[in-house]
């Protein structure tokens, strides 16, 4: 039974589809072979190993974060654009919560100077030129940045704030609300 259409590309997204249903952690090649109806070793011409698979998956989902927040931060400045910045991780984290996970994976040298990485900071960085930072505290604010986004948004899709009141979206205001004032008030060295 000859197995047509199977692509490098076309199995990265179909593994990134199974990080959302079951997990980034739950992605291997025999849970894609089977996802496929075929046997691992006919996975082995497009792909080395699951390593290479996750290496994929989280290019894939750093370019779709990466698109996605380029396209909200065009013509935004200041709040605006931090709540922008900040809505398209959450957002994206709530409908991919594998992708998202592996938009985190560990990525060797080469794979990293190649992943849109690079795209996610500068959207940083251009958020913050709103707040007139100068280095090094630019950095520090991006680090910073970085630290409440994915710490809020990981805490939140481990069910962390979901028995609790006040709801999750208040707080989610009220932290981008703080760090806009902290932004716009950065203490000096």
């Amino acid at each position: 039974m000859v197995r047509a259409g199977l692509t490098t590309e076309r199995l990265v997204r179909a593994g990134a589809e199974l990080a959302d249903e079951v997990g980034f952690d739950q992605v291997t090649l025999s849970a894609l072979a089977r996802r496929f109806d075929v046997k691992v070793a006919s996975l082995y011409s497009h792909l080395r190993n699951s390593q290479d698979l996750k290496t994929g998956i989280a290019l894939l989902a750093l370019e779709e974060l990466a698109d996605r927040g380029a396209a909200a931060l065009a013509g935004r400045a200041g709040k605006d654009a931090l709540t922008a910045l900040a809505d398209v991780y959450r957002d994206y984290a709530s409908e991919h919560p594998g992708r998202y996970d592996a938009a985190r994976f560990r990525l060797g040298p080469e794979a990293a100077a190649a992943s849109a990485g690079g795209r996610h900071s500068a959207m940083t960085r251009a958020v913050l030129r709103g707040y007139d930072l100068t280095e090094p505290d630019q950095t520090h604010a991006v680090r910073l940045l970085g630290s409440v986004f994915h710490g809020y948004v990981s805490l939140e899709l481990a069910g962390g704030f979901s028995h609790s009141a006040p709801d999750s979206q208040e707080s989610w205001t009220r932290i981008l609300d703080a760090l806009d004032t902290l932004l716009r008030n950065w203490p000096a060295k």
